[in-house]
């Protein structure tokens, strides 16, 4: 018998949009395919948030010789109507600070 430690969980609290904010806001300067590995998504999937996110004004992109740098606005509101008057900083902010890694 196994026990729920043992099983992957069926559900998440937080969307892959949520993830790779945070990812970005922990190292501005992650890489497509390191992000999907954190996530565990494709970096296809990884290029169509950032897409997303860029183009609805949560996220700003710059390219740096091979790389690009990318950066947060942390004043947009959550998009969901129950919570649009909320800034994103605050699920931003609770998250860095709970990192489990220790980097923060």
């Amino acid at each position: 018998m196994s026990t729920w430690e043992d099983r992957p969980p069926s559900w998440t609290f937080l969307t892959h949009h949520a993830r790779v904010l945070i990812e970005v806001a922990r190292d501005p300067e992650v890489r497509v395919r390191d992000l999907a590995a954190r996530i565990g998504i494709t970096e296809r999937g990884v290029q169509k948030i950032l897409a997303d996110l860029h183009h609805d004004g949560y996220l700003t992109r710059e390219r740096v010789g091979r790389r690009n740098h990318y950066g947060l606005n942390l004043d947009e509101h959550f998009r969901y109507p129950t919570e649009a008057g909320v800034p994103i900083r605050l699920l931003i902010d609770i998250l860095i600070q709970a990192d489990p890694t220790g980097q923060a």
